[in-house]
């Protein structure tokens, strides 16, 4: 067996863990942009997970920034979802070995 299947309920609560944090971070970098538009010259930030480096880019667009926000926020609520129904399979099956 592979140490990452070794076990699924606490992977998987890390993955939603994981998730919620990057929905999290998008959301603040989305903020920031938009607190920012009223400034010049502000570089866009962006968070993706395979780089830690912000990408900078000319403009702020407002709509870019809501639909990026939408989708961080249904990100999260996704991973709550994952997060709540591992939790509630592990406590049926905790009260089935009970």
């Amino acid at each position: 067996m592979l140490a990452s299947n070794s076990n699924p309920p606490v992977n998987a609560i890390s993955s939603a863990l994981s998730g919620i944090s990057a929905a999290n971070e998008r959301l603040r970098a989305s903020s920031a942009n938009i607190a920012n538009l009223a400034a010049t010259n502000q570089a866009r930030s962006s968070a993706e997970a395979k780089s830690v480096d912000k990408r900078p880019e000319v403009e702020i667009n407002i709509a870019n920034e809501i639909v990026e926000q939408q989708s961080a926020a249904y990100a999260y609520v996704a991973n709550l979802k994952v997060l709540q129904t591992q939790l509630n399979t592990t406590g049926a099956l905790l009260d089935i070995k009970a």
